[in-house]
């Protein structure tokens, strides 16, 4: 069990929390504090509960922390992840299920994992049989990042929809959501990064009850300022954040750079 540094900085953009740590590792433990204290809450009020993690090099930190909470009965949690590429098999190493496999799944006794599967013959079938696990397994919480292009999951500006119908859908990747997997080492050169991607919609992210939401890294900074300070709309997906209540975004000094002293 982490506890949570007092030197933080905290504010409100209309209904998102926001809190800015000195480092990663103070954001990581911070975040992975609070999200185990919500479990260990929910797990004390019903039998098991369900939650959504995202895969990338900005979770790592956050992760770390949380599988070292010994608060936590991960034999009563239902795991999921948010999105997945098109092509990518659940063995190779880009792969979203194989990163959350070494840094989570496999780490601690879930009571069951789900994934996604890249390699799925056919793909509308597939985004069926994981909105159904969805339904069957309503979301308690959600921890999730946000992309440079300031996506949610692969909701991409160009895809996004805040009312879409779907829980799951196939979507294509824009070249900034496909350049951020070369800049943070996920693929060595853009040709090599996957053009389509099966994604949670943003509506099946926003089901979720609790919403922590993990930003470090300079790279994000603009995306941070656009979440918090830009037009509420599909242009920034993540800023349909600050429509969420139980919502909390995580930044460090670097991440939040770009923003005004509050």
């Amino acid at each position: 069990m982490f506890s949570i540094p007092n030197n933080f900085r905290t504010f409100s953009r209309e209904m998102l929390n926001v809190k800015v740590f000195s480092t990663t590792g103070e954001m990581g433990r911070a975040a992975a504090a609070e999200v185990a204290a919500k479990i260990v809450e929910l797990l004390g009020k019903k039998e098991e509960i369900n939650m959504i993690f995202a895969a990338a090099p900005s979770q790592e930190a956050f992760l770390n922390s949380l599988i070292a909470d010994s608060r936590i009965d991960w034999t009563r949690i239902n795991a999921f992840h948010m999105d997945e590429y098109i092509g990518v098999g659940p063995s190779a190493p880009q792969s979203f299920a194989h990163f959350l496999r070494e840094r989570i799944f496999d780490r601690v006794p879930f009571r069951s994992v789900y994934c996604l599967d890249g390699l799925a013959s056919d793909r509308d079938a597939e985004c069926a049989r994981y909105a159904g696990l969805l339904q069957r397994y309503p979301v308690d919480i959600v921890c999730m990042g946000i992309g440079e292009n300031g996506h949610i999951a692969f909701n991409d500006p160009d895809v996004a929809d805040f009312n879409d119908p779907k829980l799951v859908k196939v979507v294509a990747l824009d070249p900034v959501c496909r350049q951020q997997q070369v800049n943070e080492k996920c693929f060595e050169r853009l040709d090599l990064v996957p053009s389509e991607a099966l994604t949670l919609t943003v509506p099946a992210l926003l089901r979720g009850r609790w919403l922590f939401c993990i930003v470090p890294f300079a790279s994000k900074a603009e995306a941070v300022r656009c979440t918090l300070y830009g037009e509420i709309s599909e242009h920034c997906p993540a800023s349909v954040l600050r429509n969420e209540a139980d919502a909390c975004l995580y930044l460090t000094a670097e991440s939040a750079r770009l923003l005004p002293a509050e």
